[in-house]
């Protein structure tokens, strides 16, 4: 495969996924610190990707991320997001009767009170920074409460999340030092579930590994620092990421404010057209694998982009144009084939939720800077605002 002109001199990045989904849907690339990968963008391949069942799990950024003690690694990654079958299958099971969509529903008026606390918390300020204010809080308290962690700890939690989230953009002795203190939390948590049992996940995922011996110590530790983890940062991206899609589409705010019952089809876009990830976990290929008119050689390390997939035209009539009435949405934020988001009915109702209550409360909610000044996030996997300030009178 011959590289375009424009890309010959150096191997282009992973940034450069949105621009490469034009001229490549497969091809290698430079990783931060430099060892070389493959890139997924186009919607066909990526589809096909996320399925294959040759390009696998192996370890959280493994081979991409410098120095990770292999012990700290077993601890983050031991988990149904980085697993292949069958401790796939096990894990999975294990968790998903807790993401069910009747279990998930039962969640409304809790997660309602929840978000009518946070906005009571401001109502009566002129501006405020929804980040800290809302996108975060609200996500972490729900995972906390189903985990049954202290949600007194989100103070601690954040900032070991988001230099976690910032991946092989962080600095290694900055991610390592993070994932040690979270991975010491859960063990933490743990114990006290060991010695305090309560009506709680964690608490019946410690259940489990003590009596039938299903769970190793390693995957009960990760499964924690996945759910902590996961659990949050892809509905925080979306409630900010659908709140700033509002507030820079006027006429779709408009539209929404008129006929709340749009929003559901809205968050649709919204996970299109921003997707709270930009890439899918990486993927090893176990053996050959042919794809996109490329090869991808036994052993080599490969991102897939969702953001770069969401906005393939060959997929998305328009892919540039924000919807919210995209009757054929069949975006790929949530992943595709065993993989799949077992929290994606959640993150959608925590959404829905929070953001219809949000524009309900504050009828001339708006930006509170010109949109050209907000920051994304740094990181390679997350895709979501550092900050969200907006006005509410």
């Amino acid at each position: 495969m011959t590289p375009s002109p424009e890309l010959k001199s150096k191997p282009p990045s992973l940034t450069d996924a949105p621009v490469l989904g034009r001229t490549a849907p497969v091809r290698q690339i430079a990783l931060p610190h430099g060892a070389l990968a493959w890139l997924i963008t186009n919607g066909d391949e990526v589809r096909q990707a996320l399925a294959h069942p040759h390009l696998i799990k192996d370890g959280p950024l493994e081979g991409g991320y410098p120095g990770l003690p292999p012990e700290l690694a077993l601890a983050m990654s031991s988990d149904v997001l980085h697993s292949n079958p069958p401790d796939h299958g096990r894990l999975r099971k294990l968790v998903s009767a807790a993401f069910t969509r009747r279990r998930t529903d039962a969640l409304a008026p809790r997660i309602q009170e929840l978000t009518d606390g946070l906005l009571d918390a401001f109502a009566d300020r002129d501006e405020v920074d929804l980040v800290p204010a809302l996108t975060f809080p609200l996500p972490f308290q729900v995972i906390a409460e189903l985990l049954g962690v202290p949600a007194a700890d989100s103070e601690i939690f954040q900032g070991w999340a988001n230099t976690i989230t910032q991946g092989t953009l962080a600095r290694p002795e900055e991610f390592i030092g993070a994932a040690t203190k979270l991975v010491e939390y859960a063990r933490t948590l743990i114990e006290r579930k060991r010695r305090e049992p309560a009506d709680d996940l964690l608490s019946g995922l410690v259940g489990v590994s003590d009596g039938g011996d299903r769970l190793s110590e390693d995957e009960l530790t990760s499964m924690v620092f996945l759910m902590l983890i996961a659990g949050h940062a892809t509905t925080t991206n979306l409630i900010g990421n659908g709140v700033h899609d509002l507030l820079t589409h006027p006429e779709s705010l408009a539209a929404v404010r008129a006929d709340p019952e749009r929003l559901p089809t809205a968050i649709e876009e919204f996970l299109r057209y921003e997707a709270p990830l930009r890439m899918a976990t990486p993927r090893r290929a176990a053996e050959d694998v042919s794809i996109g008119g490329a090869t991808i050689p036994r052993g080599d390390m490969v991102f897939i982009s969702l953001v770069a997939a969401n906005h393939d035209p060959a997929l998305f009539a328009e892919p540039e144009r924000f919807d919210i009435g995209r009757e054929k949405n069949g975006h790929l934020s949530f992943g595709h084939g065993l993989h799949h988001c077992m929290g994606a009915p959640l993150a959608r109702l925590e959404a829905r939720i929070a953001i219809g209550t949000l524009l309900a409360r504050f009828p001339k909610l708006r930006l509170a800077v010109p949109a050209e000044q907000l920051t994304r996030q740094t990181s390679i996997l997350m895709n979501g605002w550092e900050s969200l300030p907006v006005a509410l009178r």
